[in-house]
């Protein structure tokens, strides 16, 4: 991770810690053309991870959580991030794994990163 990955990894952990009350422990950040490709662990709080004992319960917490995450970014619009880029979120891609409490995050930009921060 370059520096500026690790900035982003900063200002991702920052953003869902402020807007969901906990952010991952652990997020490593890779550039890939337009992409900022988040990886992710420790995002379950205990009672997620009480209610994922079960397997419907694992499902429920799957789904809101990826729903919820893109739902937030959506009204709660990531300006650090543009500001920090200099180009504009586009759209983002969420997944997580619950039994391994390991999620994915895919932020879709209009410039390449890769280029402009390798």
């Amino acid at each position: 991770m370059n520096k500026y990955e690790a900035e982003f990894s900063n200002l991702v952990k920052a953003f869902r810690k402020r807007h969901m009350g906990k952010g991952p422990s652990k997020i490593s950040t890779t550039f890939c053309k337009n992409w900022a490709i988040c990886e992710m662990e420790g995002n379950l709080s205990p009672v997620e991870k009480f209610i994922a004992n079960e397997e419907e319960g694992k499902q429920m917490v799957r789904a809101a959580r990826t729903e919820m995450v893109k739902n937030m970014y959506r009204q709660n619009h990531p300006v650090e991030m543009e500001e920090f880029l200099q180009c504009d979120f586009v759209d983002l891609f969420v997944d997580i794994d619950i039994e391994k409490d390991f999620g994915m995050s895919i932020f879709v930009f209009s410039e390449d990163l890769e280029k402009k921060f390798s």
